[in-house]
């Protein structure tokens, strides 16, 4: 029983003409296995090229034709190259092989991987790249749409990471372990951008890190790493800080005093009454505001997360908006950027008699800490305030266990328990 060859050869042969006294120059492939088909097949590629003088081999009979004639098989050098009287039918089959030799190269290549293999190639290469241009591609792609503070960070990330390699590539066979731990160590010492004087915040180079480790984390599932490296990197820990908020009583001082924006005043106060931030309440439409029922609801995706949300606003919330407008027309039209009501702002806080360092996004921190203090559960505000994890809001929770210990303390009996 004879075993079929595994390897596919190429080979080039001639094929006589019917009408002609030439022979075209063929590549004949064998054994072809197709799918489908047990018996393997034969492959013929003519070239375009003829031969008129071959030069036979008399000593190598092939099979006898009907008519009884012998057939002989084409001469070849040692080199396999059908042989010709004519110098240019001779370079026509010196140019045959060429082309045999590189359809046999090609296929070879082709099986020389397992499917396992051939990707671990393709892998290797994946790791040759630049991480950096990986990550601004990444950028680009992910967030376009962005909020604006989304994409800043994330500029600001990719300058960082440059600064980190003194302009040089971060290829990603070099990212292991101990350069994530140079790289955290860097941002926890690296400086401001622009202007400014002085190191970046921990919390902000927590911030970068963490956006860092997002795109390392996209690469793993991109193939370009084999190990999700940024699972296993900590992060840098934040820091408390004081998380800025107006009581009450501070709300309603504040709701009372005159403004020389009142743009700003109705959405601060808006903000307040509703845990919106700032880009979403500055891209609110009148569309995104419905009634049902007897209460208003706003229905509108988030800048930051980009997440759906669907929430009920109050009666008070619903007059700040002003008077209804079209469809798509903004509800606070004419509410400018945060850098550019921080002064107004500033005034305005100034004039109630407040003393807090109150920005505009401390209105949201009023209301989930206004909303925790009078007993709404954390799950609800959670759900308010648009947290993807309520751990977020469990920062607000710390606050008012704060006021909840500070009240503990507030009464005191004058007795002397000991006696």
């Amino acid at each position: 029983m004879k075993i079929p060859m595994k390897r596919t050869v190429f080979k080039v042969i001639l094929r006589k003409s019917e009408y002609k006294e030439q022979w075209s120059l063929i590549i004949e492939s064998f054994p072809v296995f197709v799918p489908g088909r047990e018996k393997p097949m034969r492959k013929h590629e003519p070239l375009g090229r003829f031969v008129t003088t071959p030069i036979w081999d008399k000593n190598s009979s092939g099979r006898t034709l009907a008519d009884g004639k012998a057939y002989y098989r084409p001469k070849r050098d040692v080199n396999g190259i059908i042989q010709c009287r004519s110098t240019i039918d001779q370079e026509a089959c010196i140019f045959a092989d060429k082309v045999r030799d590189i359809r046999q190269h090609e296929y070879d290549n082709q099986s020389l991987y397992t499917e396992t293999e051939a990707e671990q190639a393709a892998q290797n290469e994946r790791s040759k790249c630049d991480f950096i241009k990986y990550f601004e591609d990444l950028r680009d792609k992910r967030h376009q749409n962005s909020s604006k503070s989304i994409r800043v960070n994330w500029d600001r990330e990719v300058k960082l990471m440059k600064m980190f390699t003194e302009g040089k590539p971060m290829i990603f066979s070099t990212i292991d372990m101990n350069l994530l731990e140079d790289y955290k160590n860097f941002l926890i010492n690296a400086p401001q951008g622009g202007s400014k004087k002085g190191t970046i915040t921990r919390n902000t180079a927590s911030t970068y890190f963490s956006i860092f480790k997002a795109g390392l984390h996209q690469a793993f599932i991109d193939g370009y790493l084999t190990v999700d490296i940024a699972a296993k990197a900590k992060n840098i820990a934040y820091s408390d800080k004081q998380r800025e908020y107006l009581t009450i009583d501070e709300l309603n001082t504040l709701a009372a005093t005159p403004c020389d924006r009142p743009i700003m005043k109705r959405a601060s106060l808006f903000s307040a009454l509703t845990g919106m931030r700032h880009s979403d309440i500055q891209k609110l439409k009148w569309k995104e505001i419905i009634k049902d029922g007897e209460h208003y609801r706003i229905l509108f995706t988030q800048q930051k997360t980009k997440g759906v949300q669907y929430m009920p606003i109050s009666d008070q919330a619903y007059q700040l908006c002003g008077e209804r407008g079209e469809p798509d027309r903004l509800v606070f039209e004419g509410l400018q950027d945060p850098s550019w009501i921080n002064k107004p702002l500033e005034r305005w806080i100034k004039a109630a008699g407040i003393t807090k360092h109150i920005t505009f996004h401390c209105f949201r921190h009023t209301y989930a800490t206004l909303q925790l203090t009078n007993g709404t559960d954390i799950y609800t505000v959670s759900k308010m305030l648009g947290h993807t994890k309520v751990t977020t809001t469990q920062i607000y929770a710390k606050i008012v266990d704060e006021k909840k210990e500070q009240a503990a303390d507030t009464i005191v009996i004058a007795t002397d328990f000991t006696t």
